[in-house]
């Protein structure tokens, strides 16, 4: 017993030591592309060194946001659906099972063509794009717009003008869905991620009728992490 309690405890000091490295590295990848031309560059970096290992991508375990699921399941009203920052693309795949056509884009090529690999069965639209720089046809395209963890992972100083991106793409009957970490005041402000302040969220949803903004915490978070999902309707 004693011997499996000292197993226990070594695989969480390995654990705790491998997720401090990654937090390094991506601080390190964030605040130098911050100092160039490209301040989201580091996506694209992050990606490409992981080598297919999902260890390194912290926002990844191979499961849709619970946060996500939460608010899907049981939706009965369905059609096109937008995932924004799709990542290895747990969430567009889980939507794409509620019975959403999915689209899904990603500023990483590297991250769409991983996600591409790991749903060769999937019929969903996997593209690279730049959520400043969208396809005209886009807008007022789609049933549902759903960004999670991407405007909290944006510098500043583009910060607002991506997030003024997403509801220009709702449909006239859509609704848009965003989930990211929410400021309480606790934290410290070093990021990515950037907790969102609660003015800032509201204002994300542009004209459009907010209709929910829950606050909550995951089974694993830490206790002075709170989160948000923000849900806007046309």
């Amino acid at each position: 017993m004693l011997l499996g309690m000292r197993l226990s405890q070594r695989l969480l000091e390995e654990e705790m030591s491998l997720m401090d490295e990654i937090r390094e590295r991506l601080l390190a990848m964030s605040e130098a592309a911050s100092k160039g031309d490209d301040p989201l560059s580091w996506f694209e970096e992050l990606y490409s060194s992981a080598n297919r290992d999902e260890e390194w991508i912290p926002w990844s375990d191979g499961r849709p946001n619970p946060l996500v699921v939460e608010w899907a399941v049981g939706k009965s009203a369905k059609g096109r659906a937008l995932v924004v920052g799709c990542g290895l693309g747990e969430d567009a795949v889980f939507l794409e099972q509620q019975g959403w056509d999915v689209t899904a884009f990603d500023l990483s090529a590297t991250a769409v063509e991983w996600a591409m690999e790991q749903n060769p069965n999937s019929k969903i639209e996997w593209l690279v794009a730049d959520l400043l720089n969208l396809p005209e046809e886009w807008r007022g395209s789609f049933d549902l717009v759903l960004e999670v963890h991407i405007i909290q992972a944006i510098p500043e100083s583009v910060r607002i003008l991506a997030a003024s991106r997403l509801s220009p793409l709702v449909s006239p009957d859509g609704c848009l869905v965003c989930i990211g970490r929410y400021q309480t005041g606790l934290e410290v402000e070093e990021g990515p991620p950037w907790p969102l302040p609660r003015l800032f969220i509201e204002s994300i949803g542009g004209d459009l009728e907010m209709d929910e903004l829950e606050i909550s915490s995951l089974p694993d978070d830490e206790p002075e992490v709170s989160r948000f999902r923000a849900v806007w309707r046309a």
